[in-house]
């Protein structure tokens, strides 16, 4: 029926913004009651991404799965549909996208932005949008991030988050909850989830650096004759040893003391095996297929990197993109009957790739006929 299948091209386009909040300066916003957190938004020099974080991302593995999933986030367009009833089934009619959905934060490319909804998400299990303006109807034309890292919410104590927050700190500051977008992610913010393993694979990553910082074999300092050596004497003894073989291939040694070398293996000394395991542990913990992060899986492969993708978005990236859509898609962002998603089918076609390689041909092409 013709009737359902017309694109609505008018529905969704924004009026322009009637009021406008410049976190930081006096506005509507601002000056509202029990908001005096919103005089600290967009004061950037005092933003931070929180230390358990930054620990979590000087894991390998964790940085890879991150930086995977949030190339992908950030490279998919969002559009807005609605859905008619067509005597069988609901079906999507395609609207004129509102003019912040290519970029919701008028300051930054939705690449951006996207990534970093994405970041908190994954390691906070929630993350923030503060309204900076408004239409005549009241619904949000314009936004910017607030790190998760910073914002508190004193009626949820977290790990796990139940619902929006109706009491959020930030920077000390209480801000209005109807200025806050919340995101609430369906899988818990890794920071929470699993402390020890992380913890675990960072101690992993000091052993194998203290191994790795000589080239000669651990091994034992052993006294063979002379007047027996006292406890200090024989610490700084290897210690001088020790910083001998930092500097130098070969180290001298008086004939009544032997060094004999341990039987350790190089690869043994840093402790390959174990940190294939715990590589494999931290896929795990980030809910990625392991071979995406190099972390070999025996049997298990992949034929195609259309495969790889359907497989990283699957197990990977589904739950944060529909998070993020379904959020925008509320009430308090949109108009009842219209509804935000992300353009998965054009990622999963591998469509960005081969527009950039036709692209990056034809200019090859007119470069060298010119």
């Amino acid at each position: 029926m013709g009737i359902f299948n017309r694109t609505v091209s008018k529905a969704a386009i924004s009026p322009q913004p009637q009021k406008a909040a410049a976190a930081g300066s006096a506005s509507y916003y601002t000056n509202s009651v029990n908001n005096g957190g919103a005089q600290m938004i967009g004061q950037y020099y005092s933003y931070i991404e929180g230390p358990a974080r930054n620990r979590a991302m000087s894991v390998p593995t964790i940085s890879r799965a991150r930086d995977l999933m949030a190339s992908v986030i950030s490279c998919m367009n969002l559009k807005m549909y609605t859905e008619i009833w067509n005597g069988n089934e609901m079906e999507k009619v395609p609207l004129a996208p509102r003019t912040w959905l290519r970029r919701i934060d008028p300051s930054v490319p939705n690449s951006f932005l996207l990534a970093w909804l994405f970041d908190d998400l994954f390691f906070f299990g929630r993350s923030f949008l503060y309204v900076t303006a408004r239409t005549a109807d009241n619904y949000p034309t314009a936004f910017t991030r607030i790190p998760a890292a910073m914002v508190q919410t004193l009626d949820q104590s977290g790990p796990v988050w139940f619902a929006p927050s109706k009491q959020i700190i930030f920077q000390g500051a209480e801000l209005n909850p109807d200025d806050v977008i919340q995101f609430l992610s369906p899988i818990q913010g890794i920071i929470y989830m699993s402390e020890q393993a992380v913890a675990t694979a960072l101690k992993l990553e000091n052993a194998r650096y203290r191994n790795a910082s000589s080239a000669i074999p651990a091994g034992v300092l052993r006294q063979t004759g002379g007047e027996p050596l006292s406890a200090q004497e024989l610490a700084d003894l290897a210690a001088s040893f020790n910083a001998a073989r930092e500097t130098n291939q070969t180290a001298a040694l008086n004939e009544f003391v032997t060094y004999t070398e341990t039987l350790t293996s190089p690869d043994k000394m840093l402790l390959i095996d174990s940190a294939e395991f715990q590589a494999m542990e931290m896929t795990r913990l980030c809910n990625i297929p392991p071979y995406l992060a190099g972390v070999s899986v025996g049997s298990y492969s992949y034929q195609s990197s259309a495969e790889s993708r359907m497989d990283l978005w699957t197990f990977g990236v589904r739950a944060y993109a529909d998070c993020i859509a379904g959020t925008l898609s509320m009430n308090n962002v949109l108009p009842n009957g219209t509804y935000v998603e992300f353009d998965v089918e054009q990622y999963l076609k591998g469509e960005y790739s081969m527009d950039e390689m036709r692209e990056t041909t034809e200019t090859e092409s007119v470069v060298s006929e010119s």
